[in-house]
């Protein structure tokens, strides 16, 4: 298997973390339980925050192992707990503290090997593959330890129920207050043993989530017809956890697949910096991705994965770097007409603020559209039910079924989306790129923008209230509104913001789940004029119904 180390901007000394500082401030610094800056804060999907600002420490995660350990006990989930981890500086310790805290409670834990990094699509598929046709008794469930894209002085922590699949926010919400609750007692209540005993413990054992995860991947992709096909893929890591995996791919498959960058480094200084110099494994990014996209004339298609593997990038040697609302829209059609084991009703799961031209390419195939709030975890049920054939953000997280209709992940996976491109320029002889621009030929092309801006906790807040009533215009843009939502049309789940749309574009708006900001989507099928006054509009709305 070919290796090319691709080079890149090198980050300023500067811009490079000290992981000793980073790591010793995990062990060092104590929050404050009544500052809420410093509290255990489930977002989407999952506590993140950075050991600097107290807000990701050893106490933190001793409280919410806990609190997992006693929300699996109080709901029957006996089996054993899969526990993964990325490449960021504090993974290695929150995996430390978590084992002591799992260890002491009885969890039976089962991890990768000594200095091995897990991808969370490879944490979801393990759930999946220990609880099939177990019905109620002896199920697993799965804790990643990462902060997915976020820069490398963050850690973060997710929690996986036995479906698979990120926790229902239900299940964070409860413990989230019981961590805090722990933080509180001065973790009073935290059983917890030396990491020597909690190494050695008849509860903890190992798991190969490389092998089952690669041997298991004919089963949802046609590496046949990529192997078949001669094309080339250029694969980079970008660092994180699939590192190990896209060579193993490429040798047991016999692939044409080039591993770029082979390395890992905790301060990430092969990455180069995003839109604001900060870095960050943002594959979506094309400041993140420059490298990649400047030398795509060498392989049929690069792809790569963010820290975690739960999101994907595509680049073209003709289209450059294929936005993930592009991908997501090229990506439906192909697989609805090469998956012959799909059932004809399985829907087209998709997040509100994710391209229109999904509805359309949904709309044309004739499958059930099924639209959900920001968050990967409100595809988990129907994944893992099959009423889902496919679910996707614009943020390039995705998963979709088996090639028999089954189930295969139902968290994101960053890893098998990329493979798919390869697939399908395999067996339809043209890229994603080329298969957009006749998508949008026939269906319209969309211009698409999203712009974060400051907002204060209470203008946070409100905005996540907002209602239909608070914005005054009965038109955008030119155009008839035809819907205001504040629910998700697939769940019925507040948005926690607000969509509005009209014939031939929308907006969103929506606060950030982690940072003092907000978000404004905007996408239009009209130009890029008519989609800066879209917009415009939106964010003067938004800016008067939030006012404090």
């Amino acid at each position: 298997m070919p290796q090319d180390q691709t080079d890149v901007a090198v980050p300023h000394r500067e811009e490079l973390i000290d992981v000793s500082r980073v790591v010793g401030a995990y062990h060092s610094l104590r929050p404050d339980p009544e500052d809420p800056r410093q509290r255990v804060v489930f977002g989407t999907n999952g506590h993140r925050g950075s050991s600097l600002d107290a807000a990701f420490n050893d106490d933190h995660i001793a409280a919410v192992s806990q609190a997992v350990a006693e929300y699996r006990a109080a709901r029957g989930v006996t089996g054993p707990l899969f526990l993964g981890v990325d490449p960021h500086a504090l993974s290695e310790p929150a995996r430390i503290t978590a084992l002591e805290v799992f260890a002491a409670n009885g969890v039976t834990v089962l991890q990768d090997a000594p200095g091995a990094f897990t991808p969370t699509p490879a944490v979801s598929h393990a759930v999946l593959a220990h609880n099939r046709g177990r019905g109620s008794r002896g199920l697993a469930d799965g804790v990643v330890i990462t902060p997915s894209h976020n820069p490398p002085a963050d850690g973060g922590y997710k929690y996986n129920e036995p479906h698979g699949g990120p926790a229902s926010a239900t299940a964070t919400a409860w413990i989230e207050q019981r961590a805090n609750e722990l933080l509180t007692t001065g973790l009073s209540q935290v059983r917890r043993v030396p990491y020597a005993r909690a190494q050695a413990a008849d509860t903890t054992g190992r798991y190969d989530f490389l092998g089952a995860y690669v041997d298991d991947l004919p089963s949802v992709l046609d590496l046949d017809a990529v192997r078949a096909g001669g094309v080339r893929i250029g694969a980079d890591p970008l660092g994180g956890a699939s590192v190990a995996y896209w060579g193993r791919i490429a040798e047991q498959y016999g692939l044409d697949l080039t591993v770029l960058n082979d390395r890992t480094d905790p301060t990430w200084r092969f990455v180069a910096p995003d839109h604001d110099g900060r870095l960050r494994t943002d594959c979506s990014s094309p400041h993140t991705m420059t490298a990649l996209v400047e030398g795509r004339g060498r392989y049929d298609v690069t792809v790569a994965n963010d820290a975690d593997a739960d999101r994907h990038s595509i680049v073209t040697p003709d289209g450059g770097l294929l936005p993930a609302n592009h991908y997501l829209a090229v990506a439906v059609p192909y697989l609805h007409a090469h998956r012959e084991g799909w059932r004809a009703a399985a829907g087209i799961g998709k997040s509100v603020v994710t391209s229109a031209l999904v509805d359309r390419v949904t709309a044309e195939l004739g499958r059930p559209l099924v639209e959900m709030p920001v968050g990967f975890k409100w595809f988990t049920e129907g994944l893992w039910t099959g009423e889902l054939c496919w679910g996707g953000e614009e943020s390039a997280g995705a998963s979709f079924l088996r090639r028999d209709g089954s189930v295969w992940t139902t968290d994101k996976d960053g890893i098998v989306p990329a493979l798919l491109a390869a697939e399908i320029m395999a067996v339809t002889g043209s890229s994603p790129s080329e298969q957009w621009l006749r998508l949008t030929e026939r269906l319209g092309r969309p211009h698409y923008v999203r712009v974060d801006s400051p907002a204060t906790p209470g203008q946070k807040a409100a905005l996540a209230r907002l209602s239909a009533g608070r914005l005054p215009a009965g038109r955008l843009a030119g155009e008839d509104v035809e819907s205001v939502l504040t629910h998700a049309p697939g769940s019925g789940t507040p948005l926690g913001g607000i969509k509005v749309t009209t014939r031939n574009a929308w907006f969103a708006a929506r606060p950030s789940g982690t940072e003092n900001l907000h978000k404004v989507y905007a996408e239009s099928f009209l130009g890029p004029g008519h989609l800066a006054r879209v917009l415009e509009e939106a964010q003067a709305m938004v800016a008067k119904a939030i006012r404090e």
